[in-house]
């Protein structure tokens, strides 16, 4: 695998090692997650209005060091529903993978039909 050129390629957008960070029960920066998602504020701001209205993050805002800080964590429904959504996306790539599988199997074993 290619070394990452800069560092918002090495963090960036799907980086598997920042995965773990997202469900971290101490939450994520806004700034982080930014980041690791490769949104603007305002887009991001408005996905986390729709988490949040839907119970599956909690948004606490404040200061640091008379600084804002938005730090977002996930809750323990959003956790399940997260989960339960994984398993489902699981069954389509299997699903799919079987059909491809299927698929192949009876294409290879077709006849031609005489002219």
């Amino acid at each position: 695998m290619a070394k990452a050129n800069s560092k918002t390629e090495s963090v960036g957008r799907f980086a598997y090692d920042g995965l773990d960070r997202v469900i971290h029960p101490k939450g994520l920066v806004f700034g982080d997650l930014k980041q690791m998602c490769g949104l603007t504020d305002g887009n991001l701001s408005r996905h986390l209005q729709v988490l949040e209205e839907a119970s599956l993050v909690d948004i606490e805002k404040g200061y640091d060091r008379n600084r804002p800080k938005t730090v977002v964590r996930i809750t323990a429904q959003g956790r399940t529903r997260y989960l339960n959504y994984l398993t489902v996306l699981e069954r389509v790539v299997s699903d799919a993978a079987n059909a491809a599988k299927a698929g192949a199997a009876s294409s290879s074993f077709r006849r031609l039909k005489p002219a």
